[in-house]
């Protein structure tokens, strides 16, 4: 029987500095400048328009999915 992990949604909008969060359940560090996937690894990515708008990552300590939202920028004139 496999259990269901609960996922979580984070607005990257809502987090100041590098963007780096802390996994909710674990409280493992996640940074977006850690591309080697040794602490989360990319599950699904969600395009529109040639933009990305959402992310679900599993952190690799808890095997908690967590999806990502906030990637639209803000066009400066």
């Amino acid at each position: 029987m496999m259990k269901n992990k609960v996922q979580h949604k984070i607005d990257l909008k809502q987090i100041n500095g590098d963007g780096a969060f802390p996994c909710p359940e674990c409280a493992t560090m996640i940074s977006p400048e850690d591309e080697s996937e040794s602490v989360y690894k990319i599950v699904n990515t969600k395009v529109s328009n040639n933009e990305l708008v959402e992310l679900t990552i599993k952190c690799n300590n808890c095997k908690t999915n967590m999806k990502l939202t906030g990637f639209q920028q803000t066009i400066e004139s």
